[in-house]
């Protein structure tokens, strides 16, 4: 017998337009529960909606939700926070964001709360905390949160660049709200009973669950194939096989979801493995309007009325 969704699924669904008529619109991310503190390029708050759409749409709860690329988590703490799978399986390969990831379902994720309430954020004080470097992995991730709140676009990158001017001109302190972050992160520690969080390779984790026919996979690489120089500025682990990515999606027993820039290259690798697409209207984090792509097995859920699946 199929298990059902938690309750509050069809609450925040309430919010959004039906399926068939909202991929060309953007949707509101300030409707969006906000459950994770990173700031991530590439985040997927504005997918949300449409997740719950997809993972609602299936026949009966999954028993294991994994997401092989977790970054900023939003997805996956979604899915904790709603019920929507019996046990979900976060993958991250960046040491940084990893640490960040491990403090706050430990038993420390107090402490890294405590730890950026208390903190005096200038440039001086941020500077000289980064400076003396960080030996344990409740110090790494509290520099990584740290950059990710004030460094341009939360990008943590080899490169990238402090916040200048900032919202209304204040600089570093224009996304560093500690009282908000202390919430995320306690909010998070919370639900560590419902995830599993693995710091190593999400296509080796792919590959070691293709055969669970009771798992599902949300897929969102951390770079596309559209370019190495865009990738690199924004993540330090941007140089994926994007072709044995989908060679090893086409394998797993159970149901996915991937998301991707639209290049054409990735619909090629789409069409190849016999795969329906979508695009799907999102802002990136200049606010500028862009599609995305929606890839799976099976896009009926989103409704045909406004927007064709490509061939």
């Amino acid at each position: 017998m199929a298990k059902r969704m938690a309750g509050s699924v069809s609450d925040q669904l309430s919010l959004f337009p039906e399926p068939e008529n909202d991929l060309e619109r953007v949707v509101n991310v300030a409707q969006v529960t906000q459950l994770s503190p990173f700031r991530y390029p590439g985040g997927k708050t504005w997918l949300i909606p449409r997740f719950i759409r997809w993972i609602r749409s299936l026949s009966s709860r999954p028993a294991h939700f994994i997401e092989p690329f977790s970054g900023g988590g939003i997805v996956s703490l979604t899915a904790a926070n709603m019920q929507l799978a019996d046990h979900i399986t976060m993958v991250e390969l960046d040491q940084d964001v990893a640490a960040v990831w491990q403090i706050m379902l430990s038993d420390h994720a107090e402490w890294l709360a405590n730890e950026i309430v208390n903190f005096d954020l200038t440039v001086e004080t941020m500077a000289a905390r980064i400076k003396a470097g960080a030996q344990t992995v409740q110090e790494i991730g509290f520099q990584t949160m740290l950059k990710n709140r004030t460094y341009r676009g939360g990008i943590l990158a080899p490169g990238a660049g402090v916040l200048k001017y900032g919202e209304n001109g204040r600089g570093i302190q224009s996304r560093w709200y500690p009282e908000t972050l202390k919430n995320r992160i306690l909010k998070v520690a919370t639900l560590r009973d419902r995830i599993t969080f693995i710091h190593g390779d999400g296509l080796q984790v792919m590959r070691d669950n293709a055969h669970r026919k009771d798992a599902v996979f949300f897929i969102d690489p951390p770079y596309t194939a559209a370019g190495k120089k865009a990738g690199s500025r924004l993540y330090r682990h941007f140089n994926l096989d994007h072709e044995e990515l989908f060679r090893i999606t086409a394998t797993v027993a159970g149901q996915f979801l991937m998301t991707y820039n639209d290049a054409e290259g990735v619909r090629d690798l789409a069409r190849t493995h016999g795969f329906k697409m979508r695009t799907v209207a999102m802002k990136n984090t200049h606010h500028a309007e862009m599609k995305e792509l929606l890839i799976g097995r099976n896009l009926d859920w989103l409704g045909t009325q406004l927007n064709k699946e490509i061939e």
